[in-house]
């Protein structure tokens, strides 16, 4: 067994990506991608990945360590599964095996795998009482590591701590708990994941926002972004010309513009960049 896939499973995990990637295997998107994708509403990314045929790819109902702050990263998963004795001593020594200390808590394993830009994802099937992944201690060590954050399909706990972690890190999680994690066993790092009713796979781009938990493959990234960024341009116009009183609100929110409405777009687009 291996906790970390080797670096050919996760490049066929993950086939679909042809660009960069960590020397681990896992998916680089650019941090241009991400910047963009910062400025991107949930409702734009899930649009154009529905159009694309990924249709299960958000997960709501969260709660956040600092609400209203808006992460996106690069996903470093794991997965947590109720403990049971064998299990737990094939993971021990495997963990020996890639250099894990046997004193350690398996959930900082994870943690010392994330990199700046990393958003920590993990699967510890929404347990809440000794299902707390992260207290203030190693919810700083996910702040300083990755400067986004972590979403968890589980617990956390000293919420006190963690809300004052610096601006610009947010931390998802379903509830909070005033026990330690105990009882779970970690089955792997960089493995397949299900959060809510979405699939994540590590590298995918986690956006994570008022609304909810967005998770766009790798390959689509770019994509997801150019086409937020085109949604964006497009209600400024369109709220300008609305004031102008130019066209009607049934001219303008429709799916596609008359010719020569998107004609006017165009050339208003050009003088902007101009």
């Amino acid at each position: 067994m291996r906790i970390h896939p080797g670096k050919d499973d996760l490049e066929e995990l993950t086939a679909a990506w042809t660009g960069e990637r960590f020397g681990s295997g896992r998916p680089r998107v650019p941090d241009d991608v991400l910047a963009s994708l910062r400025l991107a509403t949930t409702e734009e990314a899930w649009g154009h990945l529905f159009q694309a045929g990924y249709v299960r790819q958000f997960a709501g109902g969260w709660r956040e360590t600092h609400p209203g702050t808006v992460i996106v990263g690069r996903a470093v998963t794991a997965q947590f599964l109720p403990h049971r004795p064998d299990f737990d001593d094939v993971v021990v020594a495997a963990g020996a095996r890639e250099g894990h200390l046997e004193g350690d808590r398996q959930n900082s394993w994870v943690i010392e795998t994330l990199e700046d830009g990393d958003v920590m994802v993990v699967d510890i099937f929404g347990k809440i009482v000794e299902g707390t992944v992260v207290g203030d201690n190693l919810g700083t060590a996910v702040a300083s590591r990755t400067g986004v954050g972590a979403v968890i399909d589980g617990g956390i706990r000293d919420l006190q701590g963690l809300s004052q972690l610096p601006g610009g890190v947010n931390i998802f999680h379903r509830d909070v708990d005033p026990t330690p994690i105990r009882g779970v066993t970690l089955a792997g790092i960089n493995i397949p994941v299900r959060i809510g009713g979405a699939t994540v796979l590590p590298g995918d781009v986690i956006l994570g926002t008022p609304t909810g938990v967005a998770v766009i493959p790798a390959h689509l990234a770019a994509a997801v972004a150019a086409s937020s960024e085109d949604t964006r341009v497009r209600d400024v116009f369109g709220k300008q010309r609305l004031s102008e009183r130019r066209y009607t609100s049934a001219q303008i929110d429709v799916p596609t513009w008359a010719d020569d409405i998107e004609a006017d777009f165009q050339q208003w687009r050009k003088e902007q960049n101009a």
